[in-house]
């Protein structure tokens, strides 16, 4: 029986109420999940994949998702790639493909301003920041109860702009699509792997698995935790957490396009979040009876109802000033504007992943053909982070020259630093040089 939705949990911070100014820190505060069961599952699969590789990866395929692989079975061949392709509808594959050509066509631009080398020359000095594209990169896909081609696009496609040597993809039992995505995306290899043990193949490698410099990519709480514990064996883009969604809107938002933007998250997960603010009260009530009404024939009703009753808010601040001031606080993956003049909100919101101006720019277009990737920091890393883009695929080496000009003329302050820090080896051997 499906769970009813009775509103959306209301919290109000137009007053000094203790209470309700606590329970909005509190969802401020949140985090990916760093604790807990998944991450001591997480732990437990990533050693005795780094001990038994291929076996251990078989053996604890099979314990969790109850599928049988040899390591002969890991990858998937040629032919099945073809033939999945070969089954997608001609309307779907049109519909990657424009989705693709936009997400090329945006990230081009990151590429003239990220592969270049810069630097200064002169007095005998020559210092160069180098970009180098990483050489093989892992792309995630999870399986579960959604299939995401377009997360396949989203990541892979800025590695190739990159100029990614090779782009592995990780994904239990792909569905056609998203192996057409892939051979869109321009994906070397695919491996039919998924969970923490997937992670764990890619950063570590394995006889029949290369080893990766990055994993990029969204999953479930246990592939989270498996790219924490494996991150410094190689990188990963961040530590994600379930999707979410902050919508800013006031009196004169329309509350269907509110309702059904809420729900284009809520939809996502049982644990996504849905998080409304206005300075308007009587939106709110609006708004649920627009939720109510959608949720009625919505295919993924019970997973959005458990979602917007357990992590969603209405939050009602008292002015625009305040709105912008709790969108930067929350840090949204997603942040919409449905308010008036939306353009002037944008230059004071610096929290977000990804803001979306407007009452035409559903977080949707973002998920699918906009262009920039929807690979984006959440629960609250967007204080800090930054959307997937080229720059995840570049690296950058110093190179540094200088003449015996240049040294002497730097050697006093680096003998005078070495010894005062206790490296006596560091100063003679500029010393040396010098008396040379």
């Amino acid at each position: 029986m499906d769970p009813r939705f009775v509103g959306l949990p209301r919290i109000d911070l137009r007053s000094g109420d203790a209470d309700a100014h606590a329970a909005w820190e509190a969802r401020c505060r949140r985090s990916a999940g760093l604790s807990g069961r998944a991450d001591e599952v997480a732990r437990t699969i990533v050693e005795r994949v780094e001990q038994g590789g291929d076996r251990a990866i078989a053996e604890i395929t099979a314990e969790i998702e109850q599928r049988s692989l040899s390591p002969a079975d890991f990858e998937l061949d040629d032919d099945a790639r073809r033939r999945a392709c070969e089954r997608v509808p001609p309307s779907l594959r049109a519909a990657l493909e424009l989705a693709a050509e936009r997400v090329a066509t945006f990230h081009r631009t990151q590429l003239d301003a990220l592969a270049k080398p810069t630097g200064l020359a002169g007095d005998g000095v020559v210092l160069e920041s180098r970009p180098t594209p990483l050489a093989r990169v892992a792309v995630y896909a999870p399986g579960g109860t959604a299939a995401y081609p377009s997360s396949v696009l989203m990541a892979a496609i800025p590695a190739r702009i990159a100029g990614v040597g090779e782009i592995l993809l990780f994904t239990p039992r792909p569905s056609d699509v998203v192996v057409l995505a892939a051979a869109i995306a321009g994906v070397d290899r695919i491996f039919v792997l998924g969970g923490a043990q997937a992670i764990a193949a890619a950063a570590f490698g394995t006889a029949t698995i290369p080893r990766v410099d990055k994993i990029v990519g969204p999953g479930n709480a246990y592939v989270t935790a498996a790219k924490r514990h494996v991150y410094g064996v190689c990188d990963v883009d961040g530590i994600a957490g379930p999707s979410e969604i902050l919508v800013v809107a006031d009196r004169t938002s329309d509350p269907e396009i509110v309702a059904a933007d809420l729900l284009s998250q809520a939809e996502h997960d049982e644990l996504a979040s849905a998080v409304l603010v206005t300075d308007d009260g009587a939106l709110v009530d609006r708004v649920d009876a627009a939720l109510v009404e959608q949720l009625a024939d919505l295919p993924r009703r019970e997973i959005a109802t458990v979602s917007l009753a357990g992590q969603g808010a209405a939050v009602v601040v008292a002015d625009r000033d305040a709105m912008v001031a709790a969108a930067n606080a929350y840090a949204p993956e997603h942040l919409e504007l449905l308010v008036a003049a939306p353009e002037e909100l944008v230059p004071a919101l610096r929290t977000s992943g990804a803001v979306f101006v407007g009452a035409w720019t559903p977080e949707a277009a973002g998920d699918y053909t906009a262009g920039p990737s929807h690979v984006l920091p959440t629960a609250g890393a967007a204080r800090f982070g930054s959307p997937l883009g080229v720059w995840d695929f570049i690296k950058y080496t110093s190179v540094l020259r200088l003449d015996a000009a240049a040294l002497g003329r730097q050697a006093g302050a680096i003998v005078e630093l070495a010894r005062a820090e206790g490296l006596e080896a560091h100063a003679r051997a500029v010393e040396r040089r010098l008396r040379k």
